[in-house]
């Protein structure tokens, strides 16, 4: 795929989902499986390695292998993907950018390092030296709600200032002053926001989602992406649904069980089913939920959301 801008970067793209055995290995034929729903599904696009992706537990050689299959079909698709090279470890993190390049990404997606805070001078190296290692390939910057170093308005500015390679972001999004102090940049950077408030932060000038909404149902999650731009009213009248069953039902996973994003994200996909042989299970030591409460979830999802199924 050709390189695509932040003007081009847009839309509801689909998480590619880590599917773990019960030894604690990867279904590449079921990831594969995943990777051709997600093009049927004509969503905007693929990303790799983000939370659900579980980027940290993998080796390098699963890492490579991953992304060859994504790739591979979404070359062959024509379908846009990005891949994820973060890794808590920046040096690593640089080595994958250098071994993916061959995979003709339309991006990369990046997370700062994370053993200890960086300062604002770190922050605009790090990102330097990621750039220039992926160059003519434009960086997507992850600073999810977890990030020791949550990155503000003012220094997104500065990013904006000093590293073009940077193309967009993939961030928790905020109230109304956050928006407002964002909106110089939405012309610089393609804005991603989580996929239950898709329809906000569209309203706000938001450009998209890595969406948790497409772990539930990736199709749901399109069109639903496709109302919102062609009917904001509509769109938002199905998101408030939307962000109910959520809050009720998959934010929990992480408010009232204690477990991480990537438990929640796969409880959604679990409880949609669009997947059948798709477990809840997560890489050792991280702890998922029970596939029967994604089940009794996607009992209520049905009830709720009809247009997702």
């Amino acid at each position: 795929m050709k390189p695509l801008s932040a003007k081009e970067i847009r839309g509801n793209w689909a998480t590619l989902l880590l599917p773990i055995l019960p030894d604690d290995s990867i279904d590449y034929d079921l990831l594969g499986a995943e990777l051709d729903y997600f093009i049927n599904a004509r969503v905007s696009g693929v990303y790799s390695n983000g939370s659900a992706g579980e980027f940290y537990t993998q080796t390098e050689d699963e890492f490579d292998r991953i992304n060859a299959l994504l790739a591979e079909k979404c070359n062959a698709a024509g379908m846009p993907f990005q891949i994820g090279a973060a890794h808590p470890c920046a040096q690593i993190a640089r080595e994958r950018i250098r071994r993916a390049k061959s995979l003709a990404p339309s991006a990369y997606q990046v997370t700062l390092p994370d053993w200890f805070p960086p300062t604002i001078e770190e922050v605009i190296d790090f990102i330097q030296v990621m750039a220039a290692e992926a160059a003519p390939i434009p960086l997507i910057v992850y600073n999810p709600p977890h990030a020791k170093r949550k990155l503000s308005p003012a220094e997104w500015a500065i990013i904006a200032e000093q590293v073009p390679g940077v193309a967009g972001m993939k961030v928790p999004g905020g109230d109304e002053a956050w928006y407002a102090e964002m909106k110089p940049l939405m012309e610089r950077f393609s804005i991603f926001i989580p996929g239950h408030h898709l329809h906000m932060g569209l309203a706000r000038g938001a450009h998209g989602a890595y969406s948790n909404v497409a772990c539930l149902s990736p199709k749901f999650a399109q069109s639903w992406y496709e109302l919102c731009v062609s009917d904001p009213m509509a769109g938002s009248a199905l998101g408030a649904r939307v962000m109910k069953f959520w809050e009720e039902n998959i934010a929990p996973v992480i408010t009232k069980y204690g477990r991480s994003n990537m438990a929640a994200d796969k409880t959604a996909a679990v409880a949609g089913n669009w997947l059948p042989t798709m477990t809840t299970r997560l890489r050792w030591p991280y702890k998922s939920m029970p596939d029967d409460m994604a089940w009794e979830i996607g009992k209520v999802a049905r009830s709720v959301l009809p247009e997702a199924f």
